[in-house]
């Protein structure tokens, strides 16, 4: 063999050894993790803190009166203009569970399991758009481009399951605010590391079935032809993406007989349905908490849920009287079923649950407002999460002002969330890296810290 033939072939099969590695997932998480999976109730259009978990008495005390001065001066918001009037809430709240967070009547559902709840009060982000808030919160960064949050976990972590993706997106509800495939795009990392869109109705996932003619022992050889050749030209040119390609292949296969299998909630017993509020075979968001339930028994590491429908402007469709409780109506009982099941499962301990949109509400009212119409502008300077499970307290953690406009007190940025969710599946947030256009990339880029106050 000669010198360069020697070298050629030695290199590539190196390259092809570690990409296989790094295809394969990495698998460093750096310290006992408290969770194995999570799932990300991602509320698009950015729910109102100050009607749901986030009490303030002072802002309904002054309901209807011009807003102060301050709240406007140097800011920039989406629609509002000129000094807006207050627009207190139109709900009641009160003390739920044996911890006492105040909780509004238009969330009977998590009230009833918020003892295993931690309501974040002080989140705040640097946008007050939905499509970079969105981007932000589900990639670290406004610019499109980036990993999604499961996609790094799933680069980091590997998959438990070769049969399903490490990471699986749904989408329910109706609304302006379209979610973009970005927010569960692998970005600059290796492709199969991409979130895989499931669909309630039709086709679980697309183009995964036999096409018309070829049965399963004929895909099964023309994937295995396929791969083989592909190899080869791995060989040759040393191409990543063709490494990615033969995964993706396999993936594929692998899970024309795990998903109809997995799809099938028919099976689930009534009680079960009846705590979900279940319909088989619809499109709904309580459907797809179910399926996350599914998916992350069979080892799937990320499982982001998201529901359109939250950007309540006022007038017409978007009014946030009318369609706010629609909104809860649609995920309020799903989302602490989904507590509730996990617990009685044993599994609450080991999946994280995530619940909240890119920004939250203005306590300044948008638009003419009555006892049948009201709106709210984007806030991005004082907004609510929630989060259960996977080491997580329950409590509420941080504040905003009197009148739920800016975080005041234990402050929380995107970032300091995105390092939380890291930290609980054992992953310091510093060192989860991947070098690309010359330079270390993260998902929180160079900030955020671990909200270590609500951890167990």
């Amino acid at each position: 063999m000669h010198r360069r033939d020697f070298l050629f072939k030695s290199a590539s099969g190196l390259s092809t050894l570690a990409l296989g590695t790094l295809l394969a997932g990495n698998k460093i998480a750096h310290f006992a993790p408290r969770a194995k999976s999570v799932i990300y109730l991602y509320m698009s259009g950015g729910p109102s803190q100050m009607d749901l978990m986030d009490h303030k008495p002072l802002l309904s005390k002054h309901d209807g009166q011009d807003a102060p001065k301050e709240f406007m001066e140097g800011k920039r918001f989406a629609f509002i203009k000129g000094i807006p009037k207050l627009g207190g809430t139109r709900w009641e709240f009160a003390k739920r569970g044996q911890c006492g967070t105040q909780i509004s009547d238009l969330l009977p559902g998590l009230s009833s399991v918020i003892d295993d709840v931690t309501v974040i009060n002080s989140m705040h982000t640097e946008q007050f758009n939905h499509d970079p808030a969105a981007t932000l919160m589900m990639t670290g960064s406004a610019i499109s481009g980036r990993p999604g949050m499961g996609s790094w976990l799933s680069y980091g972590l590997g998959s438990e399951n070769e049969n399903l993706p490490a990471f699986v997106s749904m989408v329910s509800g109706q609304g302006s605010q379209p979610v973009q495939s970005r927010l569960w795009s692998s970005g600059f990392l290796p492709s199969n590391f991409q979130g895989v869109q499931f669909r309630s109705l039709g086709d679980a996932v697309l183009s995964v079935n036999n096409p018309a003619g070829i049965d399963a022992r004929g895909r099964e050889e023309s994937v295995k032809a396929i791969n083989e050749l592909n190899r080869l030209h791995h060989q040759r040119v040393i191409d990543p993406e063709i490494i990615t390609r033969i995964k993706s292949y396999e993936l594929a296969y692998n899970m024309q007989t795990s998903v109809p299998e997995l799809m099938d909630i028919s099976s689930e017993p009534d009680h079960i349905h009846k705590l979900y509020g279940t319909q088989p075979g619809k499109k709904a968001f309580a459907n797809n908490c179910l399926l996350a339930r599914r998916l992350v028994e069979r080892g799937v590491r990320f499982v982001q849920l998201s529901h359109t429908g939250w950007d309540h402007h006022g007038g017409g469709k978007r009014n946030l009287i009318k369609d706010l409780p629609l909104e809860c109506r649609q995920t309020d009982q799903s989302s602490a079923a989904l507590i509730a099941d996990l617990k009685q499962r044993g599994m609450l301990d080991e999946t994280l649950v995530v619940w909240g949109g890119e920004f939250g509400r203005t306590p300044m009212a948008q638009g003419k407002t009555s006892k049948d119409n009201m709106g709210r502008d984007h806030n991005p300077f004082g907004f609510s999460v929630w989060l259960a499970g996977g080491g997580v307290k329950g409590g509420v953690h941080g504040a905003t002002d009197d009148f739920g406009y800016e975080a005041v007190e234990d402050k929380a940025s995107v970032f300091d969330l995105q390092a939380t969710i890291l930290h609980c599946m054992g992953i310091d947030h510093e060192k989860l890296t991947y070098r690309f256009q010359g330079r270390d990339f993260r998902l929180t880029d160079v900030f955020g810290a671990p909200i270590k106050k609500i951890l167990r």
